[in-house]
């Protein structure tokens, strides 16, 4: 589905918070790249609705601080042959 750069971002930050999605996934689900994904949901977002931006940071910062604990996961995952 088609949006403009309001509404996709909009749509993207709504679906980031309630999924808890990185933004990788969010990017895969729309059919985006990574960085459109990025800028919409962290400048675009801010001058539309800077209360779901702040909720979207929120997300964004927990996926950060565990994306290590995945990484070993994938890789553990990778060696196991699972």
């Amino acid at each position: 589905m088609k949006y403009d750069s309001q509404d996709r971002a909009r749509v993207l930050g709504t679906y980031i918070t309630e999924t808890g999605a990185t933004v990788r996934a969010a990017a895969k689900v729309f059919g985006v790249s990574k960085s459109t994904v990025h800028k919409d949901v962290t400048e675009r977002l801010l001058k539309e609705d800077p209360a779901l931006c702040r909720s979207v940071k929120t997300v964004l910062e927990r996926n950060k601080s565990e994306r290590h604990i995945r990484g070993g996961l994938a890789t553990r995952k990778k060696y196991k042959g699972i």
